[in-house]
């Protein structure tokens, strides 16, 4: 069973700064690509980011320019920097990697960590 194990969310001040990991127990990471989603309380979970297995990175607009994704396909891990925080980022940040073979999806998802930005 693959698992994903998220780390680095917490409190944080307007303005500043966090960078959330991703560590998957899989061996074929690298063909997975990696999505970092986020949902606030009583909204819709929302893309915030994703790599493709080939590095080809989206974000949604509300991050661009102050949220980088990145990946170590070495280390089976996914990052997500974050600058310039705003109260509206608050929400509970989820990981998620995915692939599609041929005949099948595969798709896994972490349990999610807290981020709360203070104004």
């Amino acid at each position: 069973q693959v698992q994903l194990v998220e780390s680095g969310g917490g409190l944080v001040q307007s303005g500043g700064s966090l960078t959330l990991s991703c560590v998957a127990s899989v061996s074929t990471f690298s063909l997975y690509a990696i999505g970092w989603y986020r949902q606030a309380p009583g909204k819709q979970r929302e893309a915030v980011a994703t790599i493709s297995s080939g590095d080809h990175t989206n974000y949604v607009d509300s991050v661009k320019g102050r949220f980088t994704i990145t990946r170590d396909n070495a280390k089976a891990t996914g990052y997500l920097l974050m600058n310039s925080l705003k109260p509206e980022d608050t929400a509970v940040y989820y990981c998620n990697i995915n692939r599609r073979s041929r005949y099948e999806t595969y798709e896994y998802w972490g349990q999610g960590t807290q981020v709360t930005v203070s104004s």
